[in-house]
């Protein structure tokens, strides 16, 4: 009788440590604060040498799920969307998505952002959202920092709806949202300038506490982006790129 079996993939023992060490966390057995065993602690309870232990973390660290504090111990944390959000656009850009995909999933959740924002936010978003505005109003001859703001107040928005699923949601498609207007601005540059008057509605709209006036300037401003997309002869299906230095980890 001739038997044939399928190759075990047996993980390395640097994810199993890992993989472990992230259960605990995740469960709550480990809690945000807490102190990590030392990795000779580690070693001896998991049976493995310290550089293998020391892998494992390395991957806990790249995923947010732990920090380190001066030269103290490695502390458990909560995975942050900046921590989260670069994994997640690579996957998008890895599996090709368009610009159109990208404006479909943007047009529904930025004017989501911009009426919860309105309910939810604080004087502290306040302040953020009025300095982004007057930051803008001044960069407005440099294509560079006006884009980098326009990210920065998109993230305001989504922080002021105090929604930690919603800002996780949105995060890494705002991300690969950045290039893409990198990409617009020369060839339409009228598009700074209708950028900060959206944004000035937006933020004003919020301020106020008047939801469906964000969620309808908000709306109005990414129908806009499309449409600035099309004047430009931009392909509704070219591929998202990453932005400039995400591409190394």
């Amino acid at each position: 009788m001739s038997l044939h079996f399928e190759k075990l993939n047996v993980p390395s023992a640097y994810q199993v440590v890992s993989r472990e060490l992230r259960r605990s966390i995740v469960s709550g057995e480990l809690k945000p604060g807490d102190q990590l065993p030392s990795e000779a602690e580690l070693a001896e309870q998991f049976g493995v040498n310290r550089s293998t232990v020391r892998e494992g973390i390395r991957q806990l660290e790249n995923d947010g799920f732990v920090r380190r504090e001066g030269r103290k111990r490695l502390c458990v944390s909560v995975p942050t969307s900046s921590d989260l959000a670069p994994r997640a656009s690579r996957a998008l850009v890895m599996h090709q998505v368009t610009f159109n995909e990208l404006w479909e999933v943007a047009r529904v959740l930025e004017p989501l952002c911009a009426v919860l924002a309105a309910g939810n936010r604080n004087d502290g978003h306040v302040a953020v959202l009025q300095e982004n505005i007057e930051r803008t109003r001044h960069s407005l001859n440099n294509a560079a920092l006006s884009t980098e703001l326009d990210t920065q107040f998109h993230s305001a928005v989504a922080e002021a709806t105090q929604n930690q699923a919603l800002l996780l949601s949105r995060e890494p498609v705002g991300m690969l949202l950045y290039p893409a207007f990198e990409m617009l601005h020369p060839l339409l540059p009228q598009a700074l300038g209708r950028m900060l008057a959206a944004h000035e509605r937006v933020a004003h709209a919020i301020v106020a506490g008047d939801g469906a006036e964000a969620e309808l300037w908000m709306r109005k401003h990414i129908v806009d982006f499309r449409r600035g997309w099309e004047m430009a002869n931009l392909s509704l299906d070219q591929p998202v790129t990453l932005p400039g230095g995400m591409t190394e980890d």
